[in-house]
């Protein structure tokens, strides 16, 4: 069963951009209100977006304030959706001061985010059981007008993206799997075992990973974690997005995910476009869908916004 979906966007309404991890250059949040205010609803930028953290340049202002900006934007009635400018650091380390109590009362609105921003979806899968959005941060607004559409398609025509097929999916591991879409960057996942707001298992998933700026290397010994602490037992399926400027090359990345997988016994898939990449691909996270790695596609049980 999905989780709980938030309604699709209609024009008129108001999209709020927070900055819950690093800084975005005043460009780029500047480039990306255009874009938004295009698809005819309106761009609020919350009150702490420009901030920067006095001693710590990695953070867009304070724990608290980050905090309070996104806490606010997900709980005010004006609000359709709540877009993060962009990834980076910090997500981690606001996670405690949310209230998950409030959140939970109000109705669910779609949220937009990757990288960093995954430790905020699993939060709210685990807290607040809602669909949220794996797709690109405002900061790439600007500069990858395929991934905004991808966005924009998924946020008000949700049934024209109820198949997912990207160009250049790879079969690492044969079959098809159902389950709860789940997971993003592998960095922050393997980072969040064991820790408050955070599922302890992919049980039943269809897991999404990927990163960026990574050696094949110390990817091994994040997989290996989580095959080793038994977060992975269970998991449906797994899908395999960009490795933007991982190293040694993308076929060592390959073989060692195919190599630590494998064993799993569950269908893997490579390519599938989400991630760190020009014109990445949104997935839904929280709703239910079909895996076939053969035929590299993912297909949706229902439209990811109501």
């Amino acid at each position: 069963m999905s989780a709980r979906r938030p309604p699709r966007l209609h024009a008129g309404e108001k999209v709020a951009v927070v900055a819950p991890c690093s800084p975005a250059p005043e460009e780029e949040l500047a480039a990306a209100l255009p874009v938004i205010e295009a698809w005819g609803v309106r761009a609020e930028v919350r009150p702490h977006v420009r901030d920067r953290h006095p001693e710590l340049p990695y953070l867009a202002g304070t724990d608290a304030d980050r905090a309070r900006d996104l806490q606010e934007a997900l709980l005010a009635p004006g609000v359709a959706a709540v877009l993060c400018l962009r990834g980076g650091d910090g997500a981690h380390r606001m996670l405690d001061l949310l209230d998950y109590g409030a959140l939970r009362g109000a109705p669910p609105k779609a949220f937009i985010g990757f990288s960093d921003v995954t430790a905020l979806h699993e939060a709210f899968a685990v807290e607040l059981d809602r669909v949220t959005v794996h797709g690109p941060v405002g900061a790439y607004f600007g500069r990858d007008p395929e991934a905004v559409e991808d966005l924009r398609a998924i946020l008000f025509e949700p049934e024209s993206r109820m198949r997912i097929a990207p160009q250049g999916v790879r079969t690492l591991v044969g079959g098809r799997a159902h389950g709860r879409l789940m997971g993003g960057n592998l960095s922050v996942l393997a980072d969040s075992i064991a820790t408050p707001h955070f599922r302890r298992s992919a049980e039943g998933g269809l897991l999404l990973l990927e990163d960026v700026d990574e050696d094949a290397s110390r990817m091994d010994r994040m997989v290996t974690q989580l095959l080793r602490s038994g977060w992975l037992d269970g998991v449906a399926g797994v899908l395999l997005g960009s490795w933007g400027k991982c190293t040694p090359d993308e076929e060592t990345i390959r073989l060692m995910m195919r190599d630590r997988l494998a064993p799993l016994g569950v269908p893997v898939a490579d390519g599938f476009g989400f991630g760190h990449i020009p014109a990445q691909t949104t997935v839904p996270l929280g709703a239910t869908a079909t895996l076939d790695a053969d035929e590299g596609t993912l297909t949706l049980d229902e439209p990811a916004l109501l």
